[in-house]
């Protein structure tokens, strides 16, 4: 891997540490929901776009030449490598004083995820990958479950104003098949990089965003769990469905929802 990839995670890690230092300054305390609601569970606070300015900003003096792309102000700069953030994913959770929020940075080459930084201060945790040399949590190598059996599985499915009732319960339907056991967390990207560190054995969203999942991917790959081809099948450009799972339970899931692997 390229030793200039090497330098851009080290310095992205730090600047992300900035922006959570920044984000846990802005966070409401417990209590009933702050900021504005966009739609049904989608809400939008004052940190967001604060936290997307600010990483926004530094990437752009640290790397002018590379593209930036964020959840609130779209894609800014253009270049062959790109970072993709998500300020804060979770935001209902962030926006009630809960602590399952974190900020997700990606970085890709083209239409190849090289690198991840998934940073959640409130769980005082801290995931990062680069293709090629692992995924780590707080500095300790992680790998997928090696959970094989469905009825033993832990399984978290994110939910969307977007996705119709039928299509959100046939999905539900699927994995309470399987005997495992649904959860539903409120951060994607969280959920995503619990797969990688085999906190749960799957992950599935019918329609998530290419700024929730950009620094899983490489986390995900590194950590060796399956991933649906998110990118290929139009996340790229809008929204798509991923299913990311261990691997001994993969392909039993993507049946179960029906979820191609390939």
């Amino acid at each position: 891997m390229s030793p200039a990839l090497d330098y851009r995670l080290q310095a992205a890690r730090a600047v992300v540490a900035d922006a959570a230092r920044l984000a846990m300054s802005m966070r409401p305390p417990p209590g009933g929901p702050t900021g504005t609601q966009k739609s049904a569970q989608d809400w939008l606070t004052e940190a967001d776009g604060a936290v997307e300015a600010f990483i926004s900003k530094r990437i752009g003096e640290l790397f002018p030449d590379d593209g930036f792309q964020g959840e609130e102000n779209g894609q800014t700069r253009e270049g062959g490598l790109r970072w993709v953030v998500d300020p804060i994913d979770g935001t209902s959770n962030f926006a009630r004083g809960r602590s399952r929020w974190c900020i997700s940075l990606g970085l890709l080459d083209g239409d190849r995820p090289v690198a991840g930084i998934i940073h959640a201060p409130a769980l005082n945790e801290v995931w990062t990958a680069l293709t090629g040399k692992g995924a780590f949590l707080n500095g300790q190598r992680i790998h997928a479950s090696p959970v094989t059996d469905t009825r033993s599985a832990m399984i978290e499915m994110g939910w969307s104003n977007r996705v119709p009732e039928p299509v959100f319960m046939e999905k539900i339907g699927g994995v309470m098949s399987l005997g495992a056991m649904p959860r539903s967390g409120g951060s994607g990207a969280l959920a995503l990089a619990d797969v990688a560190c085999g906190r749960l054995d799957a992950y599935i969203e019918i329609v998530i965003n290419l700024w929730d999942v950009a620094a899983a991917l490489s986390i995900l790959e590194e950590a060796g769990a399956v991933v649906s081809p998110f990118l290929r099948d139009g996340g790229l450009t809008g929204p798509g469905t991923i299913l990311a799972a261990a691997p001994g339970v993969a392909s039993a899931v993507s049946s179960a929802v029906n979820i191609p692997l390939d």
